[in-house]
C-alpha cells in the first residue's frame, strides 16, 4: 500500500530537483494552482496527463511520483533479498559458470507450465510468488536453451521468463534493470522458432517506455512491431491477430498520453474492429502465455483513455453493462473498476464512486491493496464534507487514517 501521499512526493521529488513552484509550472505546463492543491492536500490526484508532465519537468519516472503498483513486500523493502536474487538471476555475475544441462527429471513441457503459472500470479498481483520462482526458472530456461535437446523450444521458454522478470523489475520501480531483461528475452526469442515472441516482448518494451515517459520511443516500436506482423501474415490466427491488437492499444495510449487524441481514438477503432475477429480464428497457444487483446480488453482500455482524458461521462456509458470474457486477467478487471471509480468521482458521484470500489475489493483485493490510485480516490471521497457510506471500511482496507 501507499505510504507516502502523492502531495508530499510531489513536494520532496520538487524540492530534490531545486525547482520553487512557479518553475515546475513553466517547465510542466502545469498550473501553479494545480500544483499548491497537491502540495498542500487539498487535491490528492490528478489525470495521468498532469502526472506526465508533473513527472517530466521534474526530470523523474512516473513510477517515482505515482507507484504504478509497485510490486513489493509487506516489508516494504523494495530491494530486499528476494529481489536481489532476481536481479542476479536477469544479471548473472560476470565469468560465472553456464548454467547446467537439464537433468533426467526435467520436462519442457514442466517449464513451461511454471512460468504460465508465474505469468497468471503476476496478474493476480502475488509478487512476492513469482519473485521467489523467478531465479529457477530462469536458471532452468536457461540450461535448456544451451543444452537442451529442443534449444528452440528453451529460447522460446527463456524469453517468456525474462519478459515476466522484466515486468516485476518495472512493478518494483526499476524500469533501466526491466529494459535490460527485456532486451535479452528478444535475444533469447530470436533464437526461438516462435515470429510471435519477439513483438510480444517489444510491446512490453512499449510499456517500460511509456514508464519512462519515453512516449514518442514506445508509439513508435509499438506501430512498427504491428505493421511486422500485418506484413508477416500472422493475423489470420488469433494468436497472432491478439498480438497485433495489444501492441495496437499500447500504441493508442502512447499517443493519447503525447495529447494526441485523435490519433489514440482511430487506433483504439482500428483495434476494436480486429478484436471482433478473434473468437473466430484458430486457437494455438496457451492463452496465460500470449498478449491479452479481446472485445472485452479493447473496451476496458477505450474506459481507460476517456476518463484519463477528461471525458467521464464517456467512460461510464463505455463501462456500462460490460460483460468480462474469462480471458480478461485481474490486472484488467482492476483497471476498468479502478476507472469506473475515478469517473464517478470526476463527476462527484461519491456513492458511485464507493460501489466501484467495493467491487474491486470483492473481486481483486490484492490489486487494490497496490494501487495507489485507489488510496488517492479514497482519499478525495474522505475530504468530502459528506462522506459517502461504505467508505471507512474501504479506507480502512487500504491503511488510511480515519
Amino acid at each position: 500500500m501507499a505510504t507516502e501521499d502523492l502531495g508530499r512526493t510531489l513536494r520532496r521529488l520538487r524540492r530534490l530537483a531545486s525547482l520553487t513552484q512557479e518553475e515546475l509550472a513553466e517547465r510542466s505546463g502545469v498550473s501553479v494552482d494545480v500544483i499548491r492543491q497537491l502540495e498542500q492536500g487539498r487535491k490528492h490526484s490528478a489525470r495521468l496527463p498532469t502526472l506526465h508532465a508533473l513527472a517530466n519537468g521534474m526530470g523523474v519516472e512516473l513510477t517515482t511520483l505515482l507507484g504504478d503498483p509497485p510490486a513489493v513486500s509487506s516489508t516494504g523493502e523494495s530491494d530486499g533479498p528476494r529481489f536481489v536474487a532476481v536481479r542476479r538471476a536477469v544479471m548473472p555475475a560476470l565469468w560465472a559458470a553456464e548454467p547446467a544441462p537439464p537433468g533426467p527429471e526435467f520436462a519442457m513441457t514442466g517449464l513451461r507450465e511454471r512460468i504460465a503459472d508465474g505469468w497468471t500470479q503476476y496478474h493476480a498481483a502475488e509478487f512476492d510468488t513469482v519473485m521467489k520462482a523467478l531465479p529457477d526458472m530462469l536458471a532452468d530456461a536457461r540450461g535448456a536453451a544451451l543444452h537442451g535437446d529442443d534449444r528452440e523450444a528453451g529460447a522460446a521458454a527463456l524469453g517468456k521468463a525474462l519478459q515476466l522478470a522484466g515486468h516485476v523489475a518495472v512493478r518494483m520501480g526499476k524500469t533501466d534493470l526491466a529494459l535490460i531483461s527485456l532486451e535479452r528475452a528478444i535475444d533469447a526469442a530470436g533464437r526461438s522458432s516462435d515470429p510471435l515472441l519477439p513483438p510480444m516482448i517489444v510491446n512490453s518494451v512499449a510499456w517500460t517506455y511509456q514508464r519512462q515517459g519515453r512516449l514518442s520511443d514506445a508509439l513508435s516500436i509499438a506501430l512498427h512491431a504491428a505493421d511486422e506482423i500485418r506484413r508477416g501474415g500472422h493475423t489470420d490466427t488469433a494468436d497472432g491477430l491478439k498480438v497485433w491488437g495489444a501492441l495496437t492499444m499500447s500504441a493508442a495510449t502512447s499517443a493519447a498520453r503525447s495529447n494526441d487524441y485523435d490519433r489514440a481514438a482511430s487506433l483504439m477503432e482500428g483495434a476494436e474492429k480486429e478484436a471482433a475477429r478473434v473468437a473466430g480464428l484458430p486457437q494455438a497457444g496457451d492463452n496465460r502465455m500470449v498478449s491479452v487483446f479481446s472485445p472485452s480488453s479493447v473496451r476496458i482500455e477505450r474506459v481507460r483513455l476517456a476518463v484519463q482524458y477528461g471525458h467521464p461521462e464517456d467512460a461510464l456509458d463505455l463501462a456500462k453493462g460490460m460483460r468480462l470474457g474469462k480471458d480478461v486477467p485481474p490486472s484488467w478487471r482492476t483497471w476498468l473498476l479502478l476507472d469506473v471509480a475515478r469517473a464517478h468521482t470526476d463527476l462527484s458521484d461519491a456513492p458511485g464512486a464507493v460501489k466501484a470500489l467495493e467491487s474491486l475489493r470483492r473481486v481483486a483485493p490484492a490489486w487494490m491493496q497496490h494501487h495507489t490510485l485507489a488510496v488517492a480516490i479514497v482519499r478525495d471521497l474522505w475530504s468530502l464534507p459528506n462522506r459517502p457510506p461504505g467508505l471507512r471500511p474501504l479506507a480502512e482496507f487500504l491503511g488510511i487514517d480515519t
